[in-house]
């Protein structure tokens, strides 16, 4: 019966250890999707801000645009003004005027040309991102598309899992059983481990000489005095 109680407690353990690795699968999953996601919003957030600024761009175009057509109609009055000019004082304060004027549409002409500059820069930026999330959501129709799978999948296994633990639960009894799941509560793993020449596999550390003779009987489960991990006695393969 000793035997058979360390045999399922070892099967317990193995089974805790994969339940522990697909529950951590299926809590950890989903954010791989969520980790896509979050780049999909970025690279949304990004678009709205280049659209924005593509809006005021393409309203400072057309202001400037306007503004310069006026300009040009102001000066070409001007010009006709000036073959008016009564006297020398007019005259050069027509020109003092008309010099203002192109001075001012030069610099309108030159603020149009860096808007378009700045326009054709939002484009790329437009078509780069555009290749950005139309590379992302591959990856995320792609990972959706067998995230389901591999849940169902590991929802399975773990159904099983529970079973056999169910099972091998039934063979120990209660107070080492409650031993073992305080044990792992509590301490890292492994939570039973063997005892070869005396040695717990557990911290390395040499038992009292009578907790291993005790061990070796086989009559009853022990815990190391060390650690507090359960231990079973392991001959060396030699000897067995």
């Amino acid at each position: 019966m000793y035997e058979k109680q360390i045999e399922q407690l070892i099967i317990l353990q193995q089974v805790d250890d994969e339940i522990i690795i697909l529950r951590d699968e299926i809590e950890k999953a989903p954010l791989e999707l969520a980790d896509l996601e979050a780049q999909m919003e970025e690279f949304r957030e990004r678009r709205v801000q280049i659209d924005e600024r593509m809006e005021l761009l393409k309203e400072q175009k057309k202001k400037l645009a306007f503004e310069i057509d006026e300009d040009a109609g102001k000066i070409k009055k001007s010009k006709n003004k000036l073959m008016l000019a009564g006297n020398t004082k007019e005259y050069h304060a027509m020109m003092r005027e008309m010099d203002s004027l192109e001075k001012l549409n030069r610099m309108r002409e030159d603020e149009q040309a860096a808007v378009n500059e700045e326009l054709a820069r939002q484009d790329e930026a437009t078509v780069t991102l555009n290749e950005d999330m139309g590379g992302v959501q591959e990856q995320y129709d792609a990972l959706k598309e067998t995230l389901d799978a591999r849940l169902a999948d590991a929802e399975k296994k773990l159904a099983s899992l529970d079973r056999k633990r169910k099972k091998a639960c039934k063979v120990v009894p209660p107070p080492i059983l409650g031993r073992y799941e305080f044990i792992r509560e509590r301490m890292e793993n492994p939570v039973i481990v063997p005892v070869t020449e005396g040695v717990c596999h557990g911290c390395n550390i040499m038992i009292p000489p009578q907790a291993y003779n005790d061990l070796q009987k086989g009559k009853q489960i022990l815990s190391c005095p060390n650690c507090q991990r359960l231990i079973y006695w392991q001959q060396k393969e030699e000897e067995a």
